[in-house]
C-alpha cells in the first residue's frame, strides 16, 4: 500500500506544468524527519505557541517515508534533502530524534542540521555536531523562554549569540524560521539579521519560508529597505505559495541565493491557498485532516470542489513557475534555485567544518 494516494489530476498537474519545468537534479533544502516513538507527548495544558495545522498531515516522517515521499511526486527525479527535526518541545525528544536523525543521514548519505535548544552551551553544541556529522543548526521559537508570549519571541531568545559565534567560526549553517506576527516585514526581525550578518558573517544564514511571507502584505520594505543591505543572505522558498513573495526574493535576492524546500511531511498535504483578509487560508478537502475549527488557517471545501485539490508541494512549485516566467528565469536559473544553490551551500559548509 503506498504512503498516499497521487490521483489522476495530480498526474495530471505533474505531467503536464511541472515535470519538463524542473531539473533532473533537485536538492529539498528544508525537510523534517522524525520519528513519533521518540517523542514525548506534548503536555494538554501547555499553551502552544505555533499553528496547528502542520501537525495534522503525518504523525512522523521517517527517512524511508521521505524518500518514498519523492518517488511518488517526482518519480522521474532524483531527489534529495537537508534534513532536521520536527519542531518537538523537550529536551529528551531533541535527544533521541536528533540521534535518530544522524543515523538516518549516515545510511542515506542526505546531510543533516542539529537542532539545538536556546540552553546549550557553544561547546555542547560543537560536540554534538561533530558527533552526529551535522553541517549546522535548526531551532525553533517555541523554544524561547516559557514565559514570553509568542509575539513578543526574538531571534535572539531561540538562537542566542554565543551559540550563533560558534556556528560562524565552524562556517556552519543556520535555518532561521523568524519569529513574531509581523513576519517578514518585522523591524525587529529585520534588525537581528542584519545584526547577525554584522556579528556573524561566516555563518551560512538561511532565512526560511521567504521570513513567512505567505501573503501579499507580509512582503512590505523587507528587500528593498533593509535586506538589500546583506546581499548574501540565502533563502528558501519552502511551504510558500505566495507568487508575489516568490518573485520578490527572486528579483532582489536574484537566482543565486533563492533555494527550493518543502517543509516535509507537510508538503504533502491536499490544499490549495488563498488569501483573505490578510492572512492565508489552506483549503481543504472534507473530513480530512479532522475538525477544521482547530485552526483558523484551515476551511473545507465541498466534495466536489476537492477533487480538484492536488499536494501543497505542486502548488509551491507551480507558484515558483509563475514567478519565474513573471522574471524571465532560464533554465539555468531554475536548476540553480531548484538543485545548484543548496549543494553549493552544503558542500560549503563540509568543507568548512570537516575540511573535507
Amino acid at each position: 500500500m503506498p504512503l498516499f494516494e497521487v490521483t489522476e489530476n495530480d498526474k495530471r498537474i505533474y505531467e503536464t506544468e511541472l515535470k519538463d519545468f524542473l531539473p533532473p537534479k533537485i536538492i529539498d533544502i528544508h525537510t523534517h524527519v522524525w520519528l513519533d516513538s521518540l517523542t514525548v507527548p506534548r503536555p494538554k495544558d501547555e499553551v502552544r505557541r505555533q499553528v496547528v495545522w502542520p501537525d495534522l498531515v503525518a504523525r512522523d516522517n521517517s527517512i524511508e517515508d521521505l524518500q518514498e515521499t519523492y518517488r511518488l511526486l517526482f518519480p522521474d527525479k532524483e531527489v534529495s534533502a537537508l534534513m532536521f527535526i520536527s519542531r518537538v518541545h523537550s529536551v529528551e525528544s531533541a535527544k533521541a530524534n536528533n540521534a535518530y536523525l544522524a543515523g538516518a543521514s549516515r545510511r542515506s548519505g542526505w546531510p543533516a542540521l542539529y537542532y539545538s535548544h536556546p540552553t546549550q552551551s557553544a561547546d555542547e553544541l560543537e560536540a554534538r555536531i561533530r558527533e552526529g556529522g551535522f553541517l549546522g543548526l535548526k531551532s525553533y521559537l517555541s523554544l524561547s523562554p516559557a514565559y514570553l508570549p509568542e509575539a513578543e519571541i526574538r531571534i535572539f531568545d531561540f538562537f542566542p549569540k554565543n551559540q550563533l559565534k560558534r556556528m560562524d567560526e565552524l562556517g556552519a549553517i543556520v535555518m532561521l524560521h523568524i519569529p513574531r506576527n509581523g513576519r517578514l516585514k518585522d523591524p525587529v526581525n529585520l534588525e537581528q539579521i542584519l545584526e547577525i550578518k554584522r556579528e556573524f558573517p561566516h555563518i551560512r544564514l538561511i532565512i526560511a519560508h521567504v521570513g513567512r511571507a505567505y501573503t501579499y502584505g507580509d512582503v512590505g520594505n523587507a528587500f528593498t529597505d533593509y535586506l538589500c543591505k546583506a546581499p548574501d543572505l540565502m533563502y528558501d522558498f519552502s511551504a510558500n505559495c505566495c507568487e508575489y513573495a516568490i518573485t520578490e526574493v527572486i528579483r532582489h535576492a536574484g537566482p543565486k541565493h533563492v533555494m527550493y524546500g518543502t517543509d516535509m511531511p507537510i508538503l504533502r498535504m491536499r490544499t490549495h491557498r488563498i488569501e483573505e483578509n490578510g492572512t492565508y487560508i489552506n483549503l481543504v478537502p472534507p473530513g480530512l485532516y479532522g475538525d477544521p475549527s482547530q485552526d483558523r488557517h484551515l476551511r473545507e471545501v465541498s466534495a466536489e470542489e476537492a477533487e480538484k485539490i492536488t499536494f501543497f508541494v505542486y502548488e509551491e512549485l507551480l507558484a515558483f513557475k509563475r514567478a519565474c516566467t513573471t522574471l524571465g528565469m532560464t533554465k539555468a536559473d531554475v536548476a540553480d534555485m531548484m538543485y545548484n544553490n543548496a549543494y553549493e551551500l552544503i558542500e560549503g559548509a563540509r568543507r568548512s567544518i570537516y575540511g573535507q
